[in-house]
This record gives structure tokens, sequence and C-alpha cells, in this order.
């Protein structure tokens, strides 16, 4: 089948369209009673014995859409720092539409709600707003008009779950997605000339990373301190929240007392060592210390459901001595003289002196891991990167920079730009990766296309008011 020609705009409008709406906290919505639902009528044009509620906008499947969620879902994207430029409130509302018709068809398909996650998330919502409104939760709930903090939770969680519901059907809609080469190249060449995308300005990066060494000293020091975590834990003089909410260092759990997403062993998603240890314990249990790269653990096992654990943990890292963090800053700049002043190339260096193993054994080239190849495109280039190689020339090598990353509280490094590919209009060889990933966005449009087509045939739609005028690209009016 040959594919059809896109334009390239509208590949990131409408993916966007499908996407942005499930992330944060968004409009209201509410399940229709069980009266309403056991309707099967699906004609949303004739439908004389419906009674339209006051307020109702749109009816989807088991969801309702209220007049007043399009503006509260254009002020929360613009809080948001959404740009909706060139976005009519058409096309909002037809992505409400496309929400809610995710949100009720997981439900068909008995997509699982991971209910923690959802209360994690509703906690970390509220954690950040309070910051934001210094603790003022009497102003909070008079802003979303709620009587009380529980009721408000209550709204949240109802509104994450909907948009989780919905993130996991269209993630299940696309995820078998993929393109050949041959694809590829058909999607290509069905590119007129003159409609080619052009590429902006590309840079290749390299880097050489030194880390200052842990002494094995500061490696007990912390082990001591999380046998004692555990000791007071297990002796009933704390509790392991407590001890997680004051003394971890993974800011990503430690406010939610170090409890993490549910773990499934079906599903791996910590790095390897956490997991052996957090399936070997029994509920209740909390492990040894031990290591990964991210620093020394402890976890504690709070409840095992079937494939799912739940579990919390207290992260340390080993404190650097002033004479550690010193000579890895002199070691760098040695390394910086000894390519400067011609007696090696970055990329030997890179090979015999740097600390970063993803990097080393490429000569210090960074991978853009968008595209998986070597090209930073200059205007999508990371804030941080772009501020520390905006002045550099061609080959030049950078000052010593003092960075840090989730693993390494102080890291010293050098980078240079190795290559530098100016704007261009699209080339299949160089730029086969870019225009694949163009081939799969197309691809995956269509797939969503073709399934809203079948899904909204056979769901219960029904638009009232000023809606039905909008032109959508969905049969949301059912008059095809």
């Amino acid at each position: 089948m040959q594919l059809r020609i896109i334009n390239f705009k509208s590949i990131t409008k409408t993916l966007s369209l499908c996407c942005f709406l499930y992330v944060g906290t968004v409009g209201a919505q509410e399940i229709i009673q069980d009266e309403v639902v056991k309707e099967k009528v699906k004609d949303s044009v004739v439908n004389a014995t419906r009674i339209k509620a006051d307020g109702v906008a749109a009816v989807v499947g088991d969801y309702i859409v209220l007049e007043s969620d399009l503006d509260r879902e254009i002020a929360q994207l613009e809080a948001q720092g959404a740009d909706l430029s060139g976005v009519s409130r058409c096309e909002l509302f037809g992505s409400l539409l496309e929400k809610k018709l995710y949100a009720h068809q997981a439900i068909q398909d008995s997509i699982i709600v991971n209910e923690l996650y959802i209360k994690s998330l509703v906690d970390q919502q509220i954690q950040g707003i309070m910051a934001q409104t210094r603790g003022d939760m009497e102003g909070l709930l008079k802003f979303y008009k709620k009587d009380s903090e529980q009721a408000l939770r209550d709204e949240m969680y109802e509104i994450n779950k909907n948009a989780y519901l919905a993130q996991e059907m269209q993630k299940k809609v696309i995820d078998d997605v993929e393109v050949t080469p041959e694809e590829v190249r058909t999607f290509f060449n069905d590119i007129p000339k003159d409609e080619r995308p052009t590429f902006g300005t590309e840079l290749k990066v390299a880097q050489i990373v030194v880390i200052p060494e842990v002494t094995e000293e500061a490696k007990q020091a912390v082990i001591d301190r999380l046998n004692g975590f555990k000791k007071d834990v297990e002796s009933g003089s704390s509790k392991f929240a407590t001890k997680a909410l004051f003394y971890s260092e993974d800011s990503g759990s430690k406010n939610n007392g170090g409890l993490l997403p549910t773990m499934n062993r079906k599903k791996p998603r910590m790095v390897k060592e956490f997991r052996d240890v957090a399936f070997n314990l029994q509920e209740g249990e909390i492990s040894e210390p031990f290591e990964t790269d991210f620093g020394f653990h402890i976890i504690y096992l709070e409840k095992i459901r079937g494939q799912e654990y739940e579990v919390r943990h207290i992260l340390l890292r080993p404190e650097l001595s002033q004479e550690t963090i010193q000579k890895a800053k002199e070691e760098i700049e040695r390394v910086r003289d000894l390519i400067v002043s011609g007696k090696t190339t970055f990329a030997e260096a890179a090979r015999e002196f740097s600390d970063e193993e993803e990097t080393k054994y490429e000569g210090g080239k960074l991978t853009n891991p968008t595209t998986q190849d070597f090209n930073f495109e200059l205007t999508k280039m990371d804030t941080e990167m772009y501020t520390q190689i905006q002045n550099l020339k061609d080959g030049e090598v950078s000052q010593v920079i003092q960075d840090e990353d989730r693993i390494n509280n102080i890291k010293f490094k050098i980078m240079t730009v190795t290559d530098r590919i100016d704007d261009h209009e699209a080339d299949y060889a160089r730029d086969y990766l870019k225009i694949k990933e163009l081939a799969l966005q197309d691809k995956q449009v269509r797939a969503i296309e073709k399934w809203q087509k079948e899904v909204i045939a056979e769901t219960y739609v029904k638009i009232n008011g000023e809606y039905r005028n909008c032109e959508y690209q969905s049969n949301w009016l059912k008059t095809q």
C-alpha cells in the first residue's frame, strides 16, 4: 500500500493533540449514572428520547464533557506553558472527546489502573501546588471550589485515573506500529521535492568525564548509617517512611516516605540490583544495605499482590572528600592540556581517561536520546548543553566544567564540537533516522484515525449546542 503524502506540521499537531491533554491535572469529568449508560443509542444526530442535561456539552460512552470543561482545560494548559497558538477551540474540544473515547474504551478493554501510582501522583500534585501557594490549603480549596481536602483529592484522583486510562489506551493502539525500510523509502519518495522538510543546524558533541573516587571509608559510613535506620524501624522506635522523609537522597520518592511506583515482576523498571533485592523480600521485611550506580539503599517491602510489589526505599550517597574532588579536577585539567598541546586527540583521550562508560568507547561522542544518532539539532538542543558549548568553535576544547547528574553529585568534564552540519534539505542517506521517525509518526496517526473511526462507530456519542457546528477530523457527529 502506498503511503499518502502528509504535511509535517499536521503530523506534529495531530500527535500532540492526541497526547498533551493526558499530562497533569485536567478538566472535570464524571461518570453517567447507570440508567443513562444502559441506553445503547449509537446515532448522535437523531436521538429524540434522550434528555440533554444542563451544562452537558457532549457524551462519549460512559463519560460526559461539561460546557465549562474546555475553558478550564485551556486555562490549565496555559498555566503549564503550552503553546496553543493556531489551535482552535473546536480542535481542543475534539481532543477532549478523544480523551473520553480512549478512557471509555480502556475500561471496555479491562486496562488495569495502578491505584497506588494514581494516589502518589495526586500527592505530588497537591504538594507541588501547596509549595507554590505557601501551604495555603484554604486558598487551594477555594480556588478549586471544594469543601474539604478529601473532596479535592477524590476529584483529582478521578481526573488522573481517567487520564491514565486514556494514555494507556492510546499506547495500546500505537505500541505495535512499526515501519519497514521499504515504507520509509516510499514515504520519502512520495514527498514532492519542494515540500521536503528542512533540518536545522546540527552539531556532533563529545565530552570527557572524570568522576571523583569514593573511598571505602565513605562507603562504610553510609552502610553503617543505613543499618542504623534498619535497626530503629525493626525495634519500633521509628517508621520507615519517616526515616525516608527526613534522610533519603532520592528526591523523587522522599516526600512520599520513600514510596516507589508499584514494581511488577513481568514489567521490570528498576535496575537489576534493586529488583533482585526487592523480589526476594517477604512482606514487612527490610533489606540489608546494598549498592547500585545511584548509591546505597535499604528497601522495605510493604505488600505483595500477585506479581506486584509495593516498596519503599532509602537512598544515601557516600560523601566525597575534598581531597578526592581536587584530585579529579587536576586529572581532567591534565587531560585537557594533553589535547590542547596536540599530544593526543580528544577521541583517544576519551577512550583512555573518561569515566563515562556510555561515551568513552565512541571517542566521547554523545548520543542524541531522541534520534539515537550523534547529531543534535541546535534549535532543539538541551538548554544546559547549549550553554556549555555555544561559544565553542569546531575542534576547540572547553574549559573544565563542574557538573552533576542523577548518579554523581560532582563530576568534571571537558567538551568539544566534533562536527557541524548547516541547515539543509532532508537527505535520505544522511537523515535516514529522522525520516524514519516522520514515517513512523505518519503511520501512527493513520493507526489512530483508523481506530477512532471504528470505535466511534460502536460507541454512543452525543454532541450538543455550539459544538455541533465544529468541523471535526473524526466522525463525532456520525454524519458519514
